[in-house]
């Protein structure tokens, strides 16, 4: 089993603008879509290229509706280590999303099961998620799914690892809520974006080493619609580092 599409570019601006082009094509079909959002340093440069873009195309948002992948457990929105400050310094605020189109979870609850259960059943409502975008993590992780993470699993309450923990932020909670392997699986279209030669050995693990949960994001193999953008030094440890 194997990745539908490989894109393999110069540098990860060029990454960043094919992403970009990706998400305004799908608007553009689809003026109500329901789209799967991730935050992460790899995304910063892709919502900066999403939001030039749908200025000089004139793309409305009216209609779409966006899910993030995850958030931070013990957060409240305010918070500048949460997922929702980073939307909306990144995204939302400069694409003039409204309100009732952006769907997050809430970290800041006390019962996190209902929550979960709850954010599954808006994405239930909304009719699936259309495109859902993904970055990855050193260890493999996709959302918040680390290893080990069941394939079937929905969205839950995660311990995160301490790698994952140092990687991200100074001082984040060590749990979040996350949309499960098996949410994310669920869309209809999936592209993954990874950038930088640190990323190039789990890269190498999820193209072509075995589809196992000690790599979370190798589930994407098994999907019948995955796209992975890289530059060329996320795909530096490729065999053969070949397009497909």
């Amino acid at each position: 089993m194997a990745i539908n599409k490989l894109i393999i570019l110069k540098n990860k601006e060029e990454a960043a603008r094919r992403a970009a082009e990706i998400f305004v094509e799908a608007i553009q079909r689809k003026p109500n879509l329901v789209l799967g959002l991730p935050t992460g340093k790899t995304f910063v440069p892709i919502y900066r290229e999403i939001v030039k873009l749908c200025g000089k195309k004139k793309i409305s948002f009216a209609g779409v509706k966006t899910f993030n992948l995850d958030e931070y457990f013990g957060l409240k929105f305010g918070d500048k280590r949460s997922f929702r400050y980073y939307m909306n310094r990144n995204f939302f605020s400069k694409a003039g999303m409204g309100e009732g189109k952006i769907f997050m979870l809430n970290g800041d609850v006390k019962d996190f099961r209902r929550e979960c259960l709850d954010y599954e059943r808006e994405i239930r409502k909304a009719g699936g998620i259309d495109l859902l975008f993904l970055g990855i993590g050193l260890n493999g992780h996709i959302g918040f799914n680390e290893p080990g993470s069941s394939f079937a699993s929905r969205t839950r309450r995660v311990k995160l690892t301490e790698s994952t923990r140092k990687s991200n932020a100074v001082g984040v909670p060590g749990y979040a809520l996350t949309m499960g392997i098996g949410t994310i699986l669920g869309a209809r279209k999936i592209v993954l974006v990874a950038t930088g030669r640190n990323k190039s050995l789990v890269v190498r693990k999820i193209i072509n080493g075995e589809i196992t949960t000690r790599v979370p994001a190798s589930a994407l193999r098994r999907h019948k619609n995955t796209t992975v953008i890289l530059d060329k030094d996320a795909a530096s440890g490729l065999k053969n580092n070949k397009k497909i």
